[in-house]
């Protein structure tokens, strides 16, 4: 059971504290209810941007990192589709650093042409890097262009395109920032040797002045129910050939989430999973083979992805992947694998929950999701999952209409 205390100031800015005296340090967590889904189709790859510019200084502080390092920190962030994510680690008798560095930047970014042309700069190289010039570096780009028609999860993180970052202008950006990173869309936690009292001074002093900003609302096209078997085919100079396949399901709050978690875990999670004991172990028709969830906030998907091995021709590959989806279908799951999966997912949320980090991180998830509380409960809903539940997810996602193909060919 992780214990926390909640209370919102008059801005909007939602404060969690999780007190934990077995540690020194202390963790200020904040999350930013805004991901990649919210950008604008015509100008995205902005929520990542943001992660970038946000360490390159703020209204009253030029450098973010040089201060929390003096005061024996470390810091870190990341962006998804559904929210951005801002962290920091320090001795706990230095937190108030962090309440300075982290307002600040709430408060406002700096805004220089100078700072948004080096970040736009650091972008655009990761996006040519990962994306464009790496083996399998567009399979997602295509994978979700293939799987989302109306959904913004049709582009990804780093941006639909490399033009949208390159052509980014500080008016778009100064928008987008006052848009939505402000108290009312943010959740912030601070975990560790910390009291709550205290962290309720600190937040009123140092967050409370900060002006609320309007509550972004969130209206999104749904993705209709696919109704067709779609297929690409690709071919790349990459070492071998590959192939991926997604079908749709539930968002991370529909009730069949932790269903498919546990049906992914047995499917294709791991060297003990269905896919890869039969297709890798005892065929030999992959080197490699898995198959997960996307785990996203909106309907998301579930991917089987392998490499081939040496001389295994695509077709043969396919059908032995759709051999083993039809064996799941006809010959059902057993009480044994569901115990094994239920198992590791209980010995996976206990060492997560050992780190204080991590515990504040969730606590924000959790949040944003609309009741902290809800991580209290995850292994509850692992443990009431059923073999009729698993058996019925399964036929109602893996239906050839409801599949989305990609053929990844090494050329020669």
């Amino acid at each position: 059971m992780i214990e926390y205390s909640r209370f919102v100031l008059d801005n909007g800015l939602r404060v969690l504290v999780h007190e934990d005296d077995s540690t020194p340090m202390a963790v200020v967590n904040i999350m930013y209810d805004v991901g990649a889904r919210d950008e604008n189709p015509e100008r995205t790859g902005f929520a990542h941007l943001f992660e970038h510019l946000m360490f390159g200084g703020s209204i009253n502080i030029p450098d973010y990192d040089e201060p929390l390092q003096r005061a024996g920190g470390e810091n870190n962030a990341y962006t998804t589709n559904d929210l951005t994510n801002y962290y920091c680690q320090l001795p706990a008798e230095n937190i108030e650093t962090a309440f300075w560095l982290e307002s600040d930047r709430m408060l406002s970014l700096a805004f220089s042409k100078k700072s948004l042309d080096v970040q736009r700069k650091v972008v655009s190289e990761e996006f040519k890097e990962h994306y464009i010039n790496k083996p399998y570096g567009d399979v997602w780009h295509t994978l979700r262009e293939m799987a989302y028609k109306q959904h913004p999860y049709r582009w990804m993180t780093i941006g639909k395109e490399l033009s949208h970052i390159e052509n980014a202008q500080l008016d778009d950006v100064k928008n987008f920032f006052f848009k939505h990173y402000t108290p009312c869309n943010a959740i912030m936690v601070v975990a560790g040797k910390v009291k709550k009292d205290h962290i309720k001074q600190l937040a009123e002093k140092w967050f409370g002045p900060i002006p609320s900003g309007k509550k972004y609302e969130r209206h999104l096209p749904q993705e209709p129910e696919q109704s067709e078997a779609r297929v690409t085919e690709v071919h790349a100079q990459v070492p071998v050939s590959a192939i991926y396949k997604a079908w749709h399901i539930g968002g991370r709050l529909d009730k069949s989430y932790y269903v498919v978690d546990l049906l992914t875990d047995i499917f294709g999670e791991g060297p003990s999973s269905r896919l890869y004991q039969s297709l890798v172990k005892d065929q030999q028709l992959f080197s490699g083979i898995a198959c997960y969830h996307t785990g996203s906030i909106d309907a998301g998907l579930v991917v089987v992805d392998g490499k081939l091995s040496k001389d295994v021709s695509m077709q043969d590959a396919e059908n032995a992947i759709d051999k083993e989806i039809e064996k799941l279908l006809q010959e059902s799951i057993t009480e044994k694998e569901l115990q094994k999966a239920i198992n590791k997912t209980e010995s996976m949320i206990a060492f997560e929950d050992m780190s204080v980090l991590n515990r504040a991180n969730s606590l924000a998830f959790y949040e944003l999701l609309g009741d902290a509380g809800l991580m209290n409960n995850e292994l509850e809903k692992y443990q009431s999952v059923t073999l009729a539940s698993l058996n019925e997810n399964a036929h109602s996602i893996f239906k050839n209409t409801n599949s989305n193909t990609l053929r990844y060919f090494a050329k020669g």
